[in-house]
């Protein structure tokens, strides 16, 4: 996202004059909020206890946005605002509550029973105690015996399900397993033919299928630890980014103060990072300006291109089935961040609402990025030779998240010319397929991916990840504008030339023209507020710059795109409804795709 029209072009070494005796309102659930919450709860009239309630999310569910942003303008410690929070709890009854607790009063103000399609986030402890199960199982016993494998070294992993047009559904996971002989990379050696069906709150394998056997790809080879890390000249080490003069960046419990930048990090269990209420320093005006409200992932869509009987069903929204906060590490300094971070703890609480600490989940360090920043020689000044140049120095907000095979790399990125940059890394091991196949010469069908060594097939798949982003530049009141390059005809005879091209501005009325599909026509992207101007007369406003299109190949009939719809999209702006933050619908596993994004749009 960068600023077309704002010139503040000022790199301030600013001070941190934050008051650290008041808290951000959207300052994340503390673990003293949380056994509260759980305390509200067992101790309501309701009927909830320990033995009948599990809970499944707990978030801070914030104040209105206009009163954040009254509260932040005034700072008024003697009238804070509400803490709420929103709960997820499932009864053993299998209803899924959704309920309001007041931290201020001490009460619930809600309590209702979600009835629609879908499920919440599966615990940790539901994964735990999935892949446990076929250990008890004396068909899978029989199955790894017939293989001529050690039960003691398979590695068994859950899986969700989707949806494929079930009328009925139950919370369920499917189970496939792996052979951890000879590799720290179980993922190499999958045991092929062998699944299981899981009902998740019965805990009971309900389906149990083997249907062949593949011979077993070898371990030689596979691990992803190396023995010799160094490579093989010397080279001196050092720590990207350090700075002998120490950070140039504060931290007051999660507000940060960088440059000409303020912002706040916040954490949940399903988006992971959050940033907030992030404003810029304009030297003019001598005062903050706003610019994004709340930004996150809102959803990841991967589904693998295989449609056999093993493989079909491994279509996933890693958000709202697994959840980016709940899989989130534990950040090693000088490898995943630099030696000059700076790191923030974070809380979730386990199925039974007892808070725990991660620590070190969130990083915050100045990159060095060996780019110029601003630079530019004037040589046509008689007598003068003038040269402005200064380094890229940004700000990065880090956390990474390990889902199954996969660690995604999370980076908010702050520059100081105005601009916020939004990226993912993806690590990690490819999830592979077992085959009989050893060259690629002796492949006479679709295998559905690559030979990537004997025995082994990478599975094709996809990922999409969709950010939410609520900007709210120089104030609420903003538009969406769609600037698109049109060629003109020249009618001056005056001059030699035939053609041009101008920008048309296209201001976009309803979500449905809002729907973006990129590189079907050049096209500038704009969020701007046509309440302000700047002093040459032009509306204030972001622009957003995209990079490479990619979107869905799924038949708009298929199982997996019904839930992903919104993938046909790769951008779509929509009317301000705090509600409606997660792109997947807010109860995404064996959702149905009546929820979500691809809804909201059409409407």
């Amino acid at each position: 996202m960068a600023p077309p029209f704002l010139a503040l072009a000022a790199f301030l070494l600013q001070l941190c004059f934050i008051a650290t005796s008041l808290n951000h309102p959207l300052d994340p659930l503390t673990p003293q909020e949380f056994k509260q919450i759980k305390h509200i709860i067992h101790n309501s009239n309701l009927g909830f206890s320990s033995n009948n309630l599990s809970f499944h999310y707990v978030d801070f569910d914030e104040p209105e946005k206009t009163d954040v942003l009254q509260w932040l303008s005034s700072r008024n410690e003697s009238s804070p605002l509400p803490r709420r929070a929103k709960v997820l709890a499932q009864t053993h009854d299998l209803s899924t509550h959704e309920i309001i607790v007041d931290l201020n009063s001490g009460s619930i103000t809600s309590d209702q029973v979600h009835t629609g399609h879908g499920y919440p986030t599966f615990t940790t402890e539901e994964f735990y105690q999935t892949i446990q199960l076929p250990f008890r199982n004396s068909q899978f016993k029989l199955s790894i015996h017939r293989r001529g494998l050690n039960l003691s070294e398979v590695s068994c992993l859950p899986l969700t399900v989707g949806w494929f047009g079930e009328l009925t559904t139950k919370r369920a996971l499917k189970i496939v397993c792996y052979y951890r002989r000879g590799t720290d990379n179980i993922f190499a050696r999958p045991i092929e033919g062998i699944t299981m069906l899981v009902d998740v709150n019965l805990m009971q394998i309900t389906d149990y299928l083997d249907r062949f056997e593949a011979p077993l790809p070898k371990a030689e080879g596979t691990n992803f630890q190396s023995s010799n890390p160094k490579p093989p000249h010397k080279f001196k080490y050092f720590q990207p980014g350090q700075q002998p003069k120490g950070q140039g960046f504060c931290i007051d419990g999660y507000s940060v103060k960088w440059a000409n930048w303020a912002f706040h990090v916040g954490f949940n269990s399903r988006a992971g990072l959050v940033i907030s209420t992030a404003s810029i320093y304009d030297p003019q005006k001598r005062r903050y300006r706003n610019v994004l409200y709340k930004g996150h992932v809102s959803e990841t869509f991967v589904p693998y291109m295989d449609p056999t009987m093993e493989w079909y069903f491994r279509t996933y929204m890693d958000l709202g089935e697994y959840g980016f906060g709940q899989t989130a590490n534990t950040l090693e300094p000088l490898i995943d961040c630099p030696g000059n971070a700076m790191y923030l703890d974070v809380y979730m609480v386990r199925a039974d609402g007892e808070p725990y600490k991660v620590p070190k989940v969130i990083c915050i360090f100045e990159r060095y990025t060996g780019e110029v920043s601003v630079r530019h020689t004037e040589n046509y000044i008689p007598g003068k030779f003038k040269r402005e140049a200064r380094q890229e120095v940004n700000l990065v907000v880090r956390i990474v998240s390990t889902v199954g095979n996969y660690d995604y790399i999370q980076d908010w990125e702050f520059k100081q010319t105005g601009s916020i940059k939004v990226g993912v890394g993806l690590s990690g091991i490819l999830e592979m397929k077992a085959t009989s196949y050893t060259n690629n010469d002796q492949i006479t069908e679709d295998v559905y991916g690559t030979l990537v060594a004997e025995n082994t097939v990478a599975v094709n798949h996809d990922h999409f990840i969709t950010y939410y982003l609520d900007m709210d530049v120089d104030g609420k009141e903003n538009s969406f504008v769609k600037t698109k390059m049109q060629k003109m005809r020249v009618t001056d005879v005056s001059t030699p030339r035939k053609s041009y091209w101008t920008a048309v501005q296209e201001y976009v009325n309803t979500e449905a023209d809002a729907r973006i599909q990129l590189g079907l026509e050049p096209a500038e992207l704009l969020i701007v507020n046509p309440n302000k101007k700047t002093k040459v007369g032009n509306n204030v406003g972001y622009r957003l710059i995209t990079g490479s299109s990619a979107a869905s190949l799924l038949s708009g009939d298929d199982y997996p795109q019904i839930r992903a719809a919104y993938t046909k999209y790769e951008v779509c702006v929509t009317a301000y409804n705090r509600s409606e933050r997660w792109a997947g619908g807010f109860y995404t596993d064996q959702s149905r795709g009546d929820d979500g994004l691809a809804v909201w749009s059409a409407r």
